[in-house]
């Protein structure tokens, strides 16, 4: 459960981090990227095995690049979700921003925190 809160606060503070530098993300406030944060996390439990398993074939012949494709549509899905509160401008900007969602998630992940669990 601590890991779980964990990802949801890096991902709210990437989230809001994303807002800042796309002109066409928008959220209303830091309770609506909480909230956009929590409901990826759980598309990202239930939805995205489903999708992944659907779209195995492409996965492998891109050699995995088109699990950002997965992430961009998890993304636009929770934009839909929240509706006004979290805007996004279209699919292109979905996918760069779950690209940089991606690798800063998991530089967080690598340079803070297993370093912390590690010490522990």
């Amino acid at each position: 459960m601590l890991n779980w809160l964990i990802g949801v606060f890096i991902n709210t503070v990437l989230l809001m981090a994303i807002d800042g530098y796309f002109d066409d993300i928008h959220f209303s406030g830091i309770g609506a990227a909480f909230l956009a944060s929590v409901i990826l996390a759980v598309l990202n439990a239930v939805v995205r095995p489903v999708l992944i398993l659907l779209t195995l074939p492409v996965t492998v012949l891109t050699l995995g690049l088109f699990l950002f494709v997965i992430n961009a549509i998890t993304l636009m899905m929770t934009a839909g979700l929240m509706g006004d509160a979290f805007q996004i401008g279209g699919f292109g900007t979905a996918l760069l921003a779950s690209i940089v969602l991606s690798f800063f998630h998991l530089l967080v992940q690598k340079a803070i925190i297993e370093p912390l669990r590690n010490r522990s």
